[in-house]
């Protein structure tokens, strides 16, 4: 057959007789429904409405790809969920707060009960707690913990509020044992720093003896504490605006001369917390840090343990 019958099938789809003896070829075309079609020739019949269908798809899935970034982050807030602002966070709460959350249980219903009870009983439970220098002499233990019970001013106190939002704050940075010791500590080392120079000067004859039996419980003292504390633990936008406010207020009243021994114990009570900030920044530190578990690089396993 000559050269020009043999184009003239190729273009039919069509491939040239099989000659004797030999094996016959598989045809060229990649569908019986469109002949004509050669393997590796871009831009055949069929191939523009192919490569249009290809680039229609990819189309479609970079838009569907740039829409679902926006329901994604839309979705989440458009922000990380450990960054984003949950306020409901600033309270208590039995599971993540439960030291503070009990704690305030407790000083609701000890004010609860300053209000309405009886109030003969009222005033002898608070004169028995009182952290006077008469009540420290016979049972220290005993009324540093009871002074704590109540909240002077009730409910409704500026300390009332405080003890609310900064021990909260406080224990989801450090856990509730340490911030009790935190508060606890910085109650009964203020509470003793400004009741002792009162016996020494009783003891000297500068006070009257009335001054062994004045009236002293609450919890104002802790939560400055705690106040100090955690400014150590903010950032330093959040850190001095808060120090330089409590600090004027604490200095405000010491000026104002109403309640000395009190005022500088609350000035003493601040201090306390900032001298803590270097042992509460490594407890935050130890507390965040990933436990680590045996054969971890960081720590030996333990090897060749066993019976012998």
């Amino acid at each position: 057959m000559s050269w020009l019958g043999t184009a003239d099938r190729t273009r039919a789809g069509r491939a040239p007789a099989d000659a004797p003896g030999r094996t016959p070829e598989p045809r060229t075309g990649p569908d019986d429904g469109e002949p004509g079609l050669l393997a590796g020739i871009p831009r055949q019949r069929g191939g523009r409405a192919a490569a249009a269908g290809d680039t229609a798809t990819q189309a479609d899935t970079a838009i569907q790809g740039d829409t679902a970034k926006p329901e994604a982050a839309a979705h989440s807030g458009g922000a990380a969920p450990g960054l984003r602002w949950r306020p409901w966070r600033l309270l208590p709460t039995p599971v993540g707060t439960p030291f503070t959350f009990g704690y305030a249980v407790l000083l609701v219903a000890t004010s609860l009960f300053a209000e309405y009870g009886d109030p003969g009983l009222v005033s002898d439970l608070l004169q028995g707690s009182s952290t006077d220098v008469a009540h420290l002499a016979r049972s220290p233990l005993m009324v540093l913990v009871a002074s704590a019970l109540w909240i002077a001013g009730g409910m409704t106190s500026a300390y009332a509020f405080g003890f609310l939002f900064v021990l909260t704050a406080l224990e989801r940075r450090l856990g509730g044992l340490r911030t009790a010791a935190v508060f606890f500590g910085g109650h009964a080392v203020a509470t003793l720093a400004t009741e002792l120079p009162v016996a020494f000067s009783v003891a000297a004859g500068r006070l009257p003896e009335t001054s062994l039996h004045r009236l002293d419980y609450g919890i104002s003292f802790g939560v400055m504490t705690c106040i100090g504390a955690l400014a150590g633990l903010l950032p330093a936008w959040l850190r001095w605006p808060l120090l330089a406010g409590v600090g004027y207020l604490a200095v405000t009243d010491l000026l104002a001369y109403a309640d000395p021994m009190t005022d500088w114990g609350h000035l003493l009570s601040l201090t306390l917390g900032v001298a803590a900030w270097p042992l509460l920044r490594h407890w935050r530190t130890h507390r965040s840090r990933p436990a680590l578990l045996l054969g971890d690089p960081l720590r030996p396993a333990l090897q060749g343990v066993g019976p012998t």
